[in-house]
């Protein structure tokens, strides 16, 4: 009997290379996924599984499927690709230098423009007298906050 190709370890590689690749093609854009990679490591957990189950096959059922010999490098070489996708995005990324000009709690921060939410530019100093013209705000200190994300864009 002529054993067949034991597809769910080659399909547990493939799956492993597209969820490590598909987090900087893809989900880096949006700060949903980006920030918690949550798709990629499913993707991942679905890959090392499928991996698994084909180790698993090749080993049980050696007379009907192939793959004793491709399987552990397969395999290997998953783990090492959910390795280094962890370690980036769990550790190393995470060692940011920390910010030398950035205003300190209270600090008036420096002007500047930036596009809103719907593309529309914005300048602080315009916020900050935005109320002196309404009317009945005469004399009152306007606020804003100011939320700065550190990471990668």
């Amino acid at each position: 009997m002529k054993r067949r190709w034991n597809l769910l370890l080659y399909g547990g590689f493939v799956l492993a290379v597209a969820a490590f690749l598909s987090y900087f093609l893809v989900f880096a854009r949006y700060p949903l996924t980006r920030d918690f990679p949550w798709v990629n490591l499913l993707l991942l957990a679905g890959a090392l599984g499928m991996t698994g189950a084909g180790l698993r096959r090749a080993y049980g059922q050696a007379e009907r499927y192939r793959g004793k010999v491709a399987g552990p490098v397969l395999a290997a070489l998953s783990l090492a690709i959910a390795g280094l996708f962890l370690f980036y995005n769990f550790s190393f990324s995470r060692k940011m230098p920390a910010s030398q000009g950035a205003p300190e709690v209270g600090q008036r921060a420096p002007d500047f423009t930036l596009p809103d939410s719907n593309g529309n530019l914005v300048t602080l100093s315009r916020l900050w007298g935005a109320a002196e013209g309404a009317a009945g705000s005469a004399g009152k200190d306007r606020w804003v906050l100011l939320i700065f994300y550190r990471g990668y864009w």
